[in-house]
C-alpha cells in the first residue's frame, strides 16, 4: 500500500547517478519548454494579478521573478513562475486514463527552492524527477478527478517532494512537509466545471505556493501529519480510495510526457493537429462549411466537449482553451492554434463564432479503449453545402509520448515562446546553460530569466 512513508523514503532514494542520460535529457526538455512557456506569458493580465499579489504579500529578495527583474520571497516566486509556465496551457501532460495532470506545473516550485538554496543544477534535475515520477504515479493509480477534486490536488504532493528534496530535507521531515501539504491543500474540480474562469489557469500556481510553504514549515520544525494516506479519515479514505504505487528511484515516468504542439488543452491536441492538416488539404476556408463534427474519446467529451458545462458560449481566453468547438473551429479558420487565437478580438469575431456553434462532439466508445490503450485519437469530419464530406483520422500528434519532440524541436519551440521577450543572445544562453545543467547551478539559469 502507498504510505505517506513510502513517499518520503522515494525522495531520499533517488540520485542522479541512477538517472540515464535518456532522462536527463527528457527533465532538461521540461525545464527549457517550461522556462520558454512561461517567459512568453508576461503580460497576461491573470499573471499580472499574481505579480500584484507576490509584490504585496510575499516579498524577498531571495528568489527571482521570471522575466520581471524582481525578487520575492520563494513561496511569492513560486507563486508566480508557475503562474507563468501555466497560464497560456501551452505546458506539459501525463495522459493517464483518469487523470491529465500537467507536471511542469511542478517546476517553478523546485527552482525557487533550488535558488533559495543555492542548488546545483545536478541538486534541480533530481528535485523536478522526484516531483515528475511521484506525479506520475498518483496519475495512473490514484485518480481524483471523477471524485470532484482538480488535477492540483496531486501537485501540491509532487511539489512538496520535490521542493523537499532540492532543500535536501531528512526523511523524517520530508513526511512532515507531504503531510501538511497533502492534509491542508485539495482543491476541487468546480474549476474546470459548468463555466470557466481565469482560476483555471492559476490553481497550479496555488498549489506549488502551498508546497513550498509546506516544506519551509516543516524544514522549520513544524510537525505534520505522519499518515496523510493511510490515517484515518486521511486522503484514500476522503479523497483517492486506496491505491499503490511504484516510484522508480531512476524517475522514468518523464519519458510517459506530452509536449503540446498547439496552445490547446490536452486532449485537443490530436483533433486541432487533424483539422488544421484536413484544412490545408482540402484547401477549406470555413465560409462553405456547415458541419465540423468530432469524434474523440470520453475524457475530451467530458472536459472540453460539454459533458461538464455546455462549450459553445465562447467569451473569454479560459473558455476558448477548454473548448472544443471553439479550438476546432478556429484552426479550421486559422489553420494555426496559438496565442492569436485566443486574442479577445479572435474570440468575438462573427466567423469563428459562427462556425464554432456548428461543431458536434460525440465520445466514441472504441476510441475511449484506445486512448485507455496509449493512444489519443481523433476522427473529424467536415461537411461542406454542397454535400461533399472531408474525413482526417489521427492515432496520436507530434509530441504524444508514442511520438516525442526531440531536442532541437524543443529549442525550436522555446525560441518561438521565449522570444517575445528574450534576445537572441540570452536566449542561447538559457539554451546552453539547460544543455550543460550537470555543470551549472540553479543561478546560472535564474540569472538568464531577469
Amino acid at each position: 500500500m502507498a504510505t505517506t512513508e513510502e513517499l518520503s523514503r522515494f525522495v531520499q532514494a533517488v540520485s542522479i547517478e541512477a538517472f540515464s542520460e535518456d532522462t536527463r535529457e527528457e527533465l532538461k526538455k521540461r525545464i527549457l519548454d517550461s522556462v520558454g512557456i512561461g517567459i512568453n506569458a508576461l503580460g497576461a493580465e491573470p499573471v499580472d494579478v499574481v505579480h500584484r499579489t507576490v509584490q504585496r504579500a510575499n516579498p524577498g529578495d531571495d528568489c527571482t521573478l521570471w522575466g520581471r527583474g524582481e525578487s520575492a520571497s520563494p513561496v511569492g516566486a513560486a507563486m508566480h513562475n508557475t503562474a507563468l509556465t501555466r497560464y497560456l496551457d501551452f505546458m506539459d501532460s501525463f495522459l493517464a486514463p483518469g487523470e491529465t495532470p500537467h507536471p511542469s506545473d511542478n517546476i517553478g516550485a523546485i527552482v525557487a527552492a533550488g535558488e533559495a538554496v543555492d542548488a546545483s543544477g545536478e541538486e534541480l534535475l533530481e528535485g523536478i524527477g522526484v516531483a515528475y515520477e511521484v506525479q506520475g504515479e498518483l496519475a495512473w493509480n490514484a485518480p481524483v478527478r471523477d471524485k470532484g477534486w482538480d488535477h492540483v490536488t496531486h501537485t501540491v504532493i509532487s511539489a512538496a517532494c520535490g521542493v523537499a528534496k532540492v532543500l535536501d530535507l531528512d526523511a523524517e521531515t520530508t513526511r512532515d512537509a507531504i503531510g501538511i501539504a497533502g492534509t491542508a491543500h485539495n482543491a476541487l474540480r468546480v474549476t474546470r466545471t459548468g463555466g470557466i474562469n481565469e482560476w483555471k489557469g492559476i490553481a497550479s500556481a496555488n498549489a506549488a505556493r502551498n508546497a513550498v510553504y509546506a516544506a519551509l514549515l516543516a524544514s522549520d520544525g513544524m510537525e505534520g501529519p505522519k499518515n496523510l494516506f493511510e490515517g484515518q479519515k486521511g486522503w484514500k479514505q476522503v479523497i483517492s480510495g486506496e491505491f499503490e504505487v511504484d516510484l522508480d528511484p531512476g524517475c522514468t515516468r518523464v519519458h510517459d510526457v506530452m509536449t503540446k504542439r498547439y496552445v490547446a488543452e490536452t486532449y485537443a491536441q490530436s483533433a486541432v493537429e487533424g483539422v488544421i492538416e484536413l484544412a490545408e488539404r482540402e484547401d477549406l476556408t470555413g465560409s462553405d462549411v456547415t458541419l465540423v463534427d468530432l469524434e474523440t474519446f470520453a475524457g475530451a467529451k467530458l472536459i472540453i466537449g460539454g459533458g461538464e458545462g455546455d462549450r459553445h458560449t465562447v467569451e473569454t481566453k479560459a473558455q476558448a482553451d477548454h473548448s472544443l468547438p471553439y479550438m476546432l473551429a478556429a484552426a479550421l479558420l486559422d489553420r494555426e492554434m496559438g496565442n492569436a487565437q485566443y486574442g479577445p478580438e479572435r474570440i468575438t469575431r462573427d466567423d469563428v463564432q459562427y462556425l464554432l456553434r456548428h461543431v458536434t462532439v460525440e465520445a466514441n466508445e472504441a476510441f475511449t479503449e484506445r486512448f485507455e490503450a496509449g493512444e489519443m485519437p481523433a476522427r473529424v469530419t467536415v461537411e461542406l453545402e454542397d454535400g461533399t464530406t472531408h474525413v482526417v483520422e489521427k492515432d496520436a500528434f507530434q509530441g504524444h509520448p508514442t511520438n516525442p519532440m526531440r531536442w532541437d524541436q524543443i529549442e525550436s519551440k522555446f525560441h518561438d515562446t521565449a522570444g517575445t521577450v528574450l534576445d537572441d543572445g540570452r536566449r542561447d544562453d538559457v539554451v546552453a546553460t539547460v544543455r550543460e545543467l550537470e555543470s551549472r547551478t540553479v543561478d546560472d539559469l535564474v540569472t538568464l530569466l531577469t
